[in-house]
């Protein structure tokens, strides 16, 4: 407790926060059993730059942006792993009988007495970020693990090498899943080592590339490709085969694509990752598509659901019949938002069922239904099944063709709600695209409710972001009616986003609903140019317009919106 007292006093000399607010803090404290720094945090008394700040100015202590420094492999032999995580400190250099430890709580003397006492070291505290700390501890723990089974790998198989693991821009990460051991095969460990990582960052997909002379791995965080790590050549049959039998896969077959999926448990999260394997002139190509199983129960508003959207779609989900769709590209966040609806719909007086290829999430309540085209299940088939089953709601993965797009309007038609998602760039392209695959005018018009077309833009940090002003080139690039003296805003990089100026992403939407002047339009056959100027007149809000919005309340950036949206308009 003596401790958190001299962290109290030095706050209050540092008028950081008052004896009242330390007071709380301190009832918050025994209640939470957080250390006081991170209890004043939580209780939203301090921002973490606030403690930074006070402990920079009364203890002298240095601070250390770890996003921005390589932190030696060989640290990782200086101060076990195990200390590392307990007390959330991370080694960043010796200089002679010195370690420099950085820590979010240099305060924590039972952390610093611990680190003394296993590397045998002087420590000299350092104060960095939380966040930094935990994405460090992956950084070196995972490098020097990863270096260590390939070497291992080599050595069984008899060609052990001095060259080390290649790790792209030093933040490979390591972290064990809950079921390997130390004494785990190397494979394994390697294997398990990039789920790790991949599920850390919150990673979509991973990508594992052969090419001439390695294997790439690469993983799309926030809908960005990065590489992350290359593994040698000769260890590349032995990764791919881990993870084939991993996914129940035919390890023997090479010449044909095979899809297969596995199921892992880390830090009390179960994560479902779909495989899918592909023949190239250099072995097999691996692509992982990860699904968190808990993390489908999303707010509307973290969706990017605010203001006219939401009202929109509220509005859409009072409809007792008809079909709404959700259209955008591959990795829009289309099912995101089903799921969403689905939840919303959800309750104990409906009978609500969903046929997907393959069920993604499982969701209590409802009914899943999953696509086996070897078997004639296909979403035709299963869709004029499930009409037998008395629905009031059904919800599509996906209309692909003319018959299961036809079967879905008539059901629409005969009282049932139907979601669904379809491939098309924007609301007005997806009544086109209807037409194409042979659904009549007058079928869409009777039908259709409503359109949510959308895309996922990254967000920009808010922790580093900063305003500017901005070029010319920039307001040209973005287009649409840009107030004067309008303030842009980027990411600076900080280690709460990993000096990339941007954390997560957000939804932007745009909401159609079939007004009656709009059905009509659409019953004639109208062509799109005659919809859009009707949409014109209703005052419809297009995607480029949301994100521009986006733009200006400083969510994303011009870059951003070039790179997902521009190009479609």
């Amino acid at each position: 407790m003596a401790t958190y007292k001299r962290l109290g006093e030095l706050l209050i000399a540092a008028k950081t926060i008052t004896e009242e607010q330390l007071q709380q803090a301190l009832a918050r404290q025994k209640q939470t059993k957080e250390r006081l720094g991170t209890a004043l945090i939580s209780g939203g008394f301090i921002t973490e730059d606030d403690l930074i700040g006070a402990l920079q100015k009364q203890l002298g202590i240095e601070y250390v942006d770890l996003s921005k420094i390589g932190i030696p492999t060989h640290l990782a032999q200086v101060l076990p792993k195990s200390i590392a995580e307990q007390y959330q400190v991370v080694p960043v250099k010796t200089v002679n009988d010195e370690l420099y430890l950085a820590m979010s709580d240099p305060m924590n003397f039972y952390a610093v007495e611990e680190v003394r006492r296993a590397s045998r070291k002087r420590v000299v505290p350092m104060v960095a970020t939380a966040a930094a700390i935990e994405h460090a501890i992956m950084i070196l723990y995972g490098n020097e693990g990863a270096a260590r089974a390939i070497e291992e790998m080599r050595r069984e198989a008899g060609t052990s090498t001095t060259n080390e693991i290649s790790t792209a821009d030093n933040t490979f990460a390591a972290n064990q899943l809950d079921n390997d051991v130390e004494g785990s095969a190397p494979t394994v460990r390697l294997v398990n080592s990039i789920l790790e990582r991949a599920i850390t960052e919150r990673c979509s997909d991973i990508h594992m590339e052969p090419r001439e002379n390695d294997l790439r791995v690469r993983m799309r965080i926030d809908g960005v490709m990065r590489e992350i790590l290359t593994v040698p050549k000769e260890l590349q049959g032995s990764v791919i085969s881990r993870l084939k039998v991993m996914s129940g896969m035919n390890i023997s077959e090479r010449r044909i694509p095979q899809d297969g999926r596995f199921n892992v448990r880390v830090r009390n999260k179960d994560i479902d990752l779909r495989v899918s394997t592909l023949p190239t002139v250099y072995g097999e190509k691996i692509v992982m598509r990860l699904l968190d199983k808990a993390g489908t129960k999303l707010s509307k508003e973290v969706v990017g659901l605010v203001g006219a959207d939401l009202e929109k779609y509220e509005h859409m989900l009072r409809c007792r019949s008809g079909v709404l769709l959700i259209a955008g590209p591959t990795g829009s966040g289309k099912s995101t938002t089903m799921y969403t609806m689905i939840d919303d719909l959800n309750t104990p007086e409906v009978n609500l069922v969903t046929l997907e290829d393959p069920v993604e999430y499982n969701v209590a309540g409802i009914n899943q239904v999953p696509i086996n085209e070897k078997t004639g299940m296909t979403f035709a088939s299963g869709l004029r099944s499930i009409l037998r089953q008395d629905p009031d709601i059904i919800a599509v993965g996906e209309i692909r063709d003319g018959e299961t797009a036809e079967i879905a309007m008539r059901a629409a038609i005969t009282g049932h709600v139907v979601l669904s998602t379809i491939h098309t760039n924007d609301a007005v392209g997806t009544i086109e695209r209807l037409n194409d695959i042979g659904v009549e005018p007058f079928l869409t018009s009777s039908a259709l409710r409503g359109v949510i077309a959308q895309r996922l833009v990254r967000r920009v940090c808010t922790r580093c972001r900063k305003p500017y002003t901005p070029t010319d080139e920039e307001l040209d690039l973005l287009g649409g009616d840009i107030p004067p003296g309008a303030q842009f805003y980027r990411g600076a990089g900080c280690p709460e986003c990993s000096n990339r100026g941007y954390k997560g992403r957000i939804a932007v939407f745009e909401m159609l609903i079939l007004t009656r002047s709009i059905r009509a339009l659409v019953s004639a056959g109208a062509k799109r140019e005659v919809i859009e100027a009707q949409l014109k007149k209703e005052n419809f809000v297009t995607l480029h317009e949301n994100a521009v919005r986006l733009v200006l309340e400083g969510t994303t950036t011009v870059d951003e919106v070039v790179r997902v949206i521009a190009q479609d308009d």
